[in-house]
């Protein structure tokens, strides 16, 4: 997350004698990282990155806070000029004694930590002030009027996004705060149509309306408008889980979900509505018309932790003082009480969500007295034996990636997850797939147990763009286990749009290559691959360690397949037991070798492989089967005959020959 703020923006919060490059340097050095500094007329703009779980930060005071602690060490001045959280509060506001109180219905306290509300009548909607908008311009807001420019204006001053209903097209009942119900639609202020998956934090009108998104984006049916005259000024702190999963489901990125989503200090909410009614009264002639509503079901914890000065030390590795350390502290708002040997540290109420153990206030007085500052000792390193089991694996995976490549194939790296409908378009049991209980799209909801539906994916995806599609990927898949966590089994998968003779040719020259001697056995234990053209991998000794097959019609169609498609998985595990590392030794026989080539016919649905165990049963001189071509339910093969004890004759070999088409017959 990136904000842009300006340094003369800045300088109304801070008093320092830093310039705008020098805040770049120090900052970056110990806090958010100050990515550019560009001088944009008279003023300069901060473009700063901010640490995901600071999002106290994410605001003109914040980053004033943090020069306050920073700069110091550096020698450079820095003061807070104001306190907004001393200086906005609601005893400050005129508010007339009869006034009505806003109705705010919450109808589950976990939906917010805090909810605060104010009417504002007699309101002039206008261009804002030249300082609002050429703020809001240089960082990157577009103006559009004044009561939507104030709500922007504080959101980027105090990191607090607010929403303004117009009041007069709520009605007067009030509003509820809920959650949504699946497939209910919204139209939000940019003209989109969302469809809601269920349990979102919405906002709705007396009538049932949808009217607020929230911690999104507000609807088109109560947005602020040109004849606007009353307005509902609403600060809420929001549930950051529901806003965070509203977000990813529906897809919808805005200003606000970036803050709502880290979760923010409640006590915020407060001082944020007195500064925008402020704002309100003094650029927009609002007047309050009513009481606040305050609605403060999860009110912020105080922190105490206890940490000693010695163990701040050891864990620095660095001299830290201990009035340098109670300085820091202070400069971030820490409250601390105690000596040496206990030290209490109370954090502020926006740093106790990332402030709760002692680690963390090591890392803050680390930060601050500069990681640069600290020696750099390299630790004495040590080698972790891999256990042998898991060292073959590599070596195996590595040695098929490398065979693989060369083949032409293209390694792909995929989600573990996939989708329900992967699973059911080949036809598998969702409940045999872990489901995933928060997931964040509905593409990536189930562990997969086989690399298979990842793979049809690529081909789909990639259809069309070259002729000849051909992947591999070696990934783990995940069994279930009731109670327990799965059984995580790492796999090869294979996909080509080529042939079945291709695919199993790949197989042929892996086996080879890790010196293993293969059968293929005729299976139809494979739901979504053809019963007559698939079969199972098997070692001399029958056990079985992949599978081959052709994707079967119906489903190449349920896919959207153009081509049919060729698949093999084989388990890595079984695949290094049965390989080895120096191939079988086979003396060079000195005699002569004839080779003689026949053309045969294949009986319906008899596999190849049933052919060349019926040729090496028939003869006894056979050394090699080489298949040269097909046509139609012919073969061709090249097959190589010799004797251990002398050189065979061309005739011992073609009285070897027929005997071989006899049998075959």
């Amino acid at each position: 997350m990136n904000i842009k703020i300006t340094y003369k923006w800045l300088l109304e919060y801070l008093d320092t004698n830093a310039d705008p490059f020098e805040i770049q340097k120090y900052l970056s050095l110990c806090g958010p990282s100050v990515e550019s500094v560009i001088k944009m007329g008279d003023d300069y703009v901060f473009d700063i990155e901010i640490t995901s779980n600071r999002i106290d930060t994410a605001s003109v005071y914040g980053i004033a806070q943090e020069c306050y602690a920073i700069l110091p060490q550096f020698k450079k001045k820095a003061r807070l000029k104001i306190d907004p959280f001393k200086k906005y509060r609601l005893r400050y506001l005129d508010i007339r004694r009869k006034a009505p109180t806003p109705i705010i219905h919450l109808a589950d306290k976990t939906l917010a930590r805090r909810i605060t509300a104010v009417a504002l009548t007699h309101i002039t909607i206008k261009p804002s002030p030249a300082y609002i908008q050429e703020r809001l311009s240089l960082c990157d807001e577009r103006p559009i009027n004044n009561v939507v420019d104030i709500s922007n204006y504080i959101r980027i001053a105090f990191g607090q996004p607010v929403h303004v209903f117009d009041l007069d097209r709520l009605g007067a009942s009030g509003i509820a705060i809920t959650k949504s119900v699946k497939n209910e639609t919204i139209t939000t202020l940019d003209g989109k149509k969302i469809i809601l998956p269920g349990n979102d934090i919405i906002i709705k009108d007396v009538q049932g309306r949808l009217i607020d998104l929230a911690g999104i984006m507000g609807a088109q049916n109560s947005e602020v408008t040109d004849q606007t005259k009353n307005i509902l000024l609403f600060v809420p702190s929001f549930n950051k889980k529901f806003v965070r999963r509203t977000s990813m489901l529906t897809g919808q990125r805005t200003p606000s979900v970036t803050y709502f989503e880290k979760g923010l200090d409640p006590e915020r909410t407060e001082t944020t509505l007195v500064y925008g009614t402020e704002l309100l009264g003094t650029h927009a002639e609002a007047t309050i018309a009513s009481k606040v509503l305050d609605t403060y079901p999860q009110k912020a914890q105080k922190k105490n932790l206890s940490i000693s000065f010695s163990n701040i030390q050891r864990d620095i590795g660095a001299p830290v003082g201990y009035k340098n350390i109670i300085s820091i502290l202070n400069r971030l708002n820490f409250k601390t009480s105690g000596t040496t040997n206990k030290i209490r540290v109370s954090p502020p109420s926006y740093r106790v969500d990332d402030i709760s153990i002692q680690a963390d206030i090591v890392e803050e007085i680390a930060r601050i007295y500069g990681y640069h500052l600290i020696p750099s000792k390299v630790q004495q390193t040590a080698l972790a034996e891999q256990p042998q089991d898991i060292n073959n694996l590599l070596r195996m995976e590595n040695k098929i990636k490398y065979l693989l490549k060369h083949l032409g194939l293209h390694e792909v790296y995929n989600y573990s997850m996939i989708s329900k409908a992967q699973i059911l378009a080949l036809g598998l049991d969702v409940h045999a797939h872990l489901h995933i209980k928060n997931t964040i799209s509905q593409e990536i909801e189930y562990l997969r147990t086989s690399l298979t539906s990842s793979l049809i994916q690529n081909i789909k995806d990639n259809q069309g763009k070259r002729k000849q599609l051909r992947f591999f990927e070696i990934a783990n898949v995940y069994h279930p286990k009731k109670n327990d966590l799965p059984d995580e089994e790492k796999q090869l998968g294979l996909v080509t749009n080529t042939s079945y003779a291709d695919i199993k040719g790949i197989l042929e020259a892996l086996c080879q290559e890790c010196n293993i001697t293969v059968s293929f056995q005729p299976t139809s234990q494979v739901p979504y691959l053809s019963h007559t053209t698939q079969a199972e991998l098997l070692t001399p000794d029958g056990a079985i360690f992949g599978w081959i097959g052709q994707i079967a019609p119906s489903y190449q169609e349920r896919h959207g397949l153009k081509d049919p498609l060729y698949l093999a998985g084989l388990t890595m595990k079984n695949l290094v037991s049965a390989s080895q590392t120096v191939s079988t030794y086979q003396p060079i026989n000195p005699y002569a070798i004839v080779k003689l080539d026949m053309t045969v016919p294949l009986i319906k649905k008899q596999p190849y492989d049933s052919v060349v165990k019926i040729i090496r049963a028939t003869s006894k001189y056979i050394t090699d089967i080489a298949l040269l071509d097909t046509f139609e339910n012919k073969i061709t093969l090249r097959l190589s005959f010799e004797r251990k004890d002398r050189n065979i004759t061309e005739e011992e070999a073609k009285s070897e020959l027929k005997k071989i088409i006899q049998a075959l017959e």
